[in-house]
């Protein structure tokens, strides 16, 4: 029996993973790396210490890719396209997961907005009280 706080999966589920503890926070990125990774105006994420995380199956399955100017390293499903994580190659301990393929509740919610100087003009930001970087969250 799994002691994880969460688990979750790619969506042809070859990838499996879970997490020791739940994500200490959340937020929306708006950059336009992010729109066009997901064909979405924003990405739901939560950031977490890569201690937590124990790739459960399909590790070989990962793939990874680095815009050429730096940010994290963004971490697919090379079976399925599915977006799971991000990492800081330069401080590994620093990564994301997207709260789309986390299993039920991520126990998480989005706290903050971040890129939104990048903001998609297609979709404006909802009025919803969460704190707004034009750039990166800190």
């Amino acid at each position: 029996m799994s002691t994880s706080a969460l688990t979750g999966h790619c969506n042809c589920g070859g990838v499996r993973f879970s997490l020791s503890e739940v994500p200490p926070r959340a937020g929306y990125c708006h950059c336009t790396r992010c729109q066009r990774r997901t064909g979405a105006a924003a990405s739901a994420q939560a950031r977490i210490d890569a201690a937590t995380l124990t790739i459960d199956a399909g590790e070989e399955l990962l793939r990874g890719w680095r815009h050429p100017d730096g940010g994290f390293e963004k971490l697919f499903c090379s079976v399925c396209g599915s977006h799971l994580f991000s990492r800081l190659p330069e401080d590994p301990a620093q990564m994301g997961v997207r709260l789309g393929v986390i299993d039920g509740d991520p126990q998480v919610r989005p706290s903050f907005r971040q890129f939104t100087a990048d903001a998609a003009v297609w979709e404006p930001i909802p009025e919803d009280g969460l704190e707004r970087h034009p750039g990166p969250a800190r």
